[in-house]
C-alpha cells in the first residue's frame, strides 16, 4: 500500500493565509517581512526559488513545534510541489498511479524542507532533486518485485547493475562473477545469489506473446507439453547393460553408425571388412538389443 501523506502536508491552499486559530497579532508575527505570494499554481520556478529563501530564513528563526513554523514549512511544501511532479514524470511509464508516486515524492520533499541549510550556499531544487528521486525509487524498490526478496538481496541487485554496468564499459564486455564480486568486496556466492534474486523483480505473463524473432509460442504453450525425449532417455537407460553384453566389435560398429554417424560403407573400410558383413553384423546386432528390451518389459 502507498504511504499516504497528512493532510497538513498535502493541503492545497491558495494563498499564505495563516492558520485560523492564530489571534491576530500572531497573524502579524507570521506574514510579518514575507512577500505577497500568489496562488501556488501561479508562481514560477524563479520565483518559487526566491520565495522559498525567504520563506527558509523566517523558517531557522521559528520554533519547530510552532503553528508558525508548521504555517511556514507547510507553505514551502506547496510551493515546491512542482519538484515532486517533474520527479514523478520520470516514472511515468511505471505501473504504479501516478498520485501514488507524487505522494511519496512528497514525502522526499518534506525531508528536504527539514534537512536544507541556507547557509549552505546551494540553491533548494538542487538540494532536494535528489532526495525525492531517492523516495520515489526506494517505494518501487520496496512494493515493486514480483517475488518478495529480503531487503539485504534488493540493494544486492542495485550494487550488481551499478557495477555491472561500470565493468562492462571498462572491459568492453560483460563482467565476469570473479570480477563483480573483487569490484563489490563480496564472495562469488553471495554474487550469484544475487544475481538469482534479480530474477524475482520482474514475472514474464504466461500469455506473453513472443519476440518477433521467436518462432515459439506463448509462455503458456510451452509448459505441460509431453516431452517425447524422455521416452528415449528410458530406453538408453535399458540398453546400457545390454550394449555391454555385446562384442567389442559389435559395440564399435553400434558406436561408428549411430554415434560418430558413418555410413556401412565408412564402417566397413574403417574395419577392413566389407559393406555387406557391417550389415549383417548390425542388423544381428539391433535384433538382439530389441529383443532384450522386450524381455525387460
Amino acid at each position: 500500500m502507498s504511504p499516504r501523506l497528512d493532510a497538513s502536508h498535502t493541503h492545497q491552499a491558495t494563498s499564505t493565509s495563516p492558520p485560523e486559530h492564530l489571534d491576530p497579532i500572531e497573524q502579524d508575527d507570521v506574514l510579518a517581512g514575507l512577500p505577497d505570494i500568489p496562488p501556488f499554481d501561479e508562481v514560477g520556478p524563479v520565483d518559487a526559488r526566491a520565495l522559498s529563501k525567504t520563506l527558509f530564513a523566517r523558517l531557522e528563526s521559528l520554533e519547530e513545534g510552532t503553528h508558525e513554523y508548521s504555517y511556514v514549512r507547510n507553505t514551502l511544501v506547496e510551493l515546491n510541489l512542482a519538484l515532486v511532479k517533474f520527479a514523478a514524470s520520470r516514472f511515468r511509464s511505471r505501473s504504479e498511479p501516478m498520485e501514488d508516486i507524487i505522494q511519496v515524492g512528497t514525502i522526499g520533499l518534506i525531508k528536504a524542507i527539514d534537512r536544507f541549510e541556507l547557509s549552505r550556499g546551494v540553491e533548494f531544487p538542487t538540494f532536494a532533486m535528489p532526495t525525492i528521486v531517492g523516495e520515489i525509487k526506494r517505494f518501487f524498490r520496496d512494493t515493486s518485485w514480483s517475488v518478495r526478496v529480503p531487503r539485504r538481496l534488493q540493494e544486492l541487485r542495485l550494487d550488481l547493475a551499478k557495477a555491472g554496468d561500470e565493468l562492462a564499459q571498462k572491459l568492453d564486455r560483460a563482467p565476469t562473477v570473479g570480477e563483480l564480486a573483487e569490484r563489490l568486496g563480496l564472495s562469488k556466492d553471495e554474487v550469484v545469489e544475487g544475481m538469482a534474486a534479480s530474477n524475482a523483480y520482474t514475472a514474464s505473463s504466461l500469455d506473453a506473446q513472443p519476440e518477433e524473432d521467436d518462432s515459439e509460442g506463448a509462455l503458456a504453450d510451452r509448459i505441460g507439453y509431453e516431452d517425447n525425449g524422455l521416452e528415449g532417455i528410458e530406453y538408453v537407460e535399458s540398453l546400457k547393460p545390454l550394449i555391454a553384453e555385446l562384442p567389442s566389435r559389435d559395440r564399435t560398429i553400434l558406436s561408428l553408425r549411430f554415434v560418430a554417424g558413418m555410413t556401412q560403407s565408412e564402417i566397413g573400410d574403417e574395419l577392413g571388412i566389407s559393406q555387406m558383413h557391417v550389415s549383417r553384423l548390425l542388423s544381428r546386432t539391433l535384433v538382439r538389443l530389441r529383443k532384450g528390451l522386450t524381455v525387460e518389459e
